[in-house]
């Protein structure tokens, strides 16, 4: 038979007909195969994590066939119980697949202690930031008579006298004792309080 009329022959179309169901049905499985093994079209709204312990988050996440990574503990926040999840990602509300992992920091137990710096005789603008930077905050302040107006004088915390170096909780409240810039002085050179009083005459005796 020579090729042309094999190519118009009942047997070659019937050969094509079942290559191309072969084709569909394979494709098909594929498709399905793939759905499973990726779980196409299946996702999961992250929960919201926040203020849970680490136990609670793994007995949560694992109802919903979601892992989570602890990344590290984050500086002590006393809006947030001790040992409980602050931050989380993905956000909660985010669309997941099965099997995603969420990426969770943990609040610390306590506030961790910092070292007082130099504030002496630097300015009430000075010694904010650097309060501020070292995660501490400025307290009351108090004026006392000297010539350097706002500058530092003293730093105490609840009344009592801080040093340089001391250590101190972070998110503690410095006390500053500052300069009201208003203290005066007087030259004893102008004053000799050693001097004979001047005897000052009277002529009508």
């Amino acid at each position: 038979m020579s090729l042309r009329k094999y190519l118009t022959s009942r047997v070659f179309f019937l050969q094509v007909l079942a290559a191309a169901a072969i084709i569909a049905i394979l494709g098909y499985l594929f498709m399905h195969w793939l759905t499973f093994t990726t779980d196409h079209g299946h996702e999961i709204a992250v929960p919201n994590l926040a203020r849970l312990t680490e136990e609670q988050v793994e007995e949560k996440l694992d109802e919903l066939d979601l892992d989570y990574v602890l990344l590290d503990s984050v500086d002590y926040r006393s809006e947030f119980p001790k040992f409980s999840v602050v931050e989380q990602d993905p956000l909660p509300g985010t669309k997941v697949k099965v099997g995603r992992k969420i990426y969770i920091k943990i609040n610390a137990s306590g506030f961790s202690s910092v070292k007082i710096p130099d504030l002496i005789e630097k300015t009430y603008r000075e010694a904010v930031p650097t309060l501020k930077a070292l995660g501490l905050e400025p307290g009351t302040i108090t004026y006392i008579p000297n010539l350097g107006k706002d500058m530092v004088l003293e730093m105490r915390l609840k009344g009592r006298n801080l040093k340089v170096g001391d250590r101190v909780l972070k998110a503690s409240k410095i006390d500053l004792v500052l300069g009201d810039g208003k203290a005066s002085y007087v030259d004893e050179s102008e004053v000799d309080s050693t001097a004979a009083p001047v005897e000052i005459p009277n002529d009508e005796q």
